[in-house]
């Protein structure tokens, strides 16, 4: 019976590593943060912060003043999902701040939280001439990130 060398050791080791980090490159969503945007109860985005800016728009025209959008933001290293101190903020092309919504905190479960789509109609009408972007921020999150783009 043959006892194994340090050589041979160090290649299992380095084969096992390779084959980890394979496995995790095919795992997108793995350890990423991520949010849902919902239009009442009907998902109409699910994003994770990989995925292209270019596919962040969202199209209110056919929702009715009554509806709500909802968001639901993910942060992969809490256990509930949810952050604390959290912000929904509407800025302007220049990132000038043109609205902020403040929720509660929800340590026990990730509440969404919700926004009159008539007051973001209300933000386009008046901001016509720019494009307003949609950011979250938190205590965990304090720089913020882009949710969407509203047009």
């Amino acid at each position: 019976m043959k006892t194994p060398n340090a050589k041979t050791t160090i290649t299992s080791l380095l084969a096992a590593l390779i084959i980890g980090l394979i496995t995790m490159a095919f795992s997108p969503k793995l350890g990423l943060d991520s949010y849902e945007i919902y239009l009442n109860d009907k998902l109409i985005m699910k994003q994770y912060i990989n995925q292209p800016l270019n596919l962040r728009t969202l199209q209110l025209d056919k929702a009715a003043p009554e509806d709500l959008l909802w968001v639901k933001y993910n942060h992969c290293t809490i256990k509930s999902g949810s952050g604390s101190e959290r912000v929904i903020v509407l800025k302007d092309a220049q990132g000038h701040e043109l609205k902020q919504w403040t929720f509660a905190n929800s340590p026990s479960e990730n509440k969404p939280m919700k926004v009159s789509v008539a007051e973001l109609r209300q933000l386009e009408k008046a901001h016509a001439e720019h494009q307003i972007s949609m950011y979250y921020k938190s205590k965990e999150l304090p720089g913020g990130e882009l949710l969407a783009y509203l047009r």
